[in-house]
């Protein structure tokens, strides 16, 4: 087991692979702010840090040349979308491991952590947190379920197509509201998770068309924006739950398994 820090902007990304790492037996720790991971690098010591180059507090090179302060060799891989030459050239001076697009898979990260130093003890270690897996196994029920995405937005799809399998959940995906009533209509999956604002059909429209058709299935919406009026409708057309963007992607699976528990699905 390595210890594991994920430094990133983006939290649903730092969810991603503190599951995927937890299902491999890592213990793994993350921060979306370059203040908060420096202290983690400093409590926790991990073998491998995977470093953006954008946090919120302070520029990717900065947390890197704090985190070299505090240990010199350490295996820190730069992960990142958006980078500059000149900052490469800086990360590069300052020794970083490798770099890494954030569209890398996950088989590379896998590897990246086998090809790193050991990892130093600590003196004291506090026990892990109970991982994600055996928090799920609290809302287990035989069979595999089934969930449909329903959203615009790629990366949200993509992001759920590979974290909730890690959850004995099936997923399949639509872009529209369209696709997403004909994919309801042949597969009928236990779930739905539906975006409420895209384009050409709302979500609360395809919840009622949904309705109509006497879909019975558990609906949850999720939204970036405050519409009361349309948070109400969906509510009324009977959805279990409505999760703001951005979303927690553990929260979320809980959310999802335990609405599909008590819906007895």
């Amino acid at each position: 087991m390595a210890t594991i820090l994920v430094i990133n902007e983006q939290q649903m990304l730092c969810d991603l692979l503190r599951a995927e790492f937890s299902q491999h037996g890592h213990e793994v720790y993350t921060s979306v702010t370059g203040k908060e991971g420096i202290e983690l690098f400093r409590q926790r010591r991990p073998r491998v840090t995977f470093l953006d180059l954008q946090v919120p507090d302070m520029n990717g090179i900065e947390a890197l040349k704090k985190i070299r302060e505090i240990d010199s060799n350490a295996a820190v891989l730069i992960l990142t979308g958006a980078a500059s030459d000149y900052m490469d050239d800086q990360a590069r001076e300052l020794g970083v491991t490798d770099f890494l697009g954030k569209g890398v898979p996950f088989e590379a990260l896998m590897e990246k952590i086998q090809q790193a130093p050991p990892q130093q003890s600590m003196p004291v270690a506090s026990p892990p947190p109970r991982s994600a897996k055996a928090v799920s196994r609290l809302f287990e029920a035989p069979g595999q379920r089934t969930v449909l995405i329903v959203d615009d937005d790629e990366q949200i799809r993509d992001l759920l197509t590979q974290f909730l399998p890690t959850r004995g959940i099936r997923v399949l995906t639509a872009q529209d509201g369209l696709a997403a009533l004909a994919m309801a209509e042949s597969e009928r999956p236990h779930f739905i998770v539906l975006d409420i604002h895209m384009p050409g059909m709302n979500g609360v429209e395809v919840l009622r068309k949904l309705r109509a058709k006497n879909y019975e299935g558990v609906i949850m919406m999720l939204t970036s924006i405050q519409d009361g009026k349309l948070l109400k409708e969906a509510l009324d057309l009977g959805a279990v739950d409505i999760v703001g963007k951005p979303f927690d992607l553990e929260h979320l699976a809980l959310a999802i398994q335990a609405s599909m528990v008590l819906a007895g699905h």
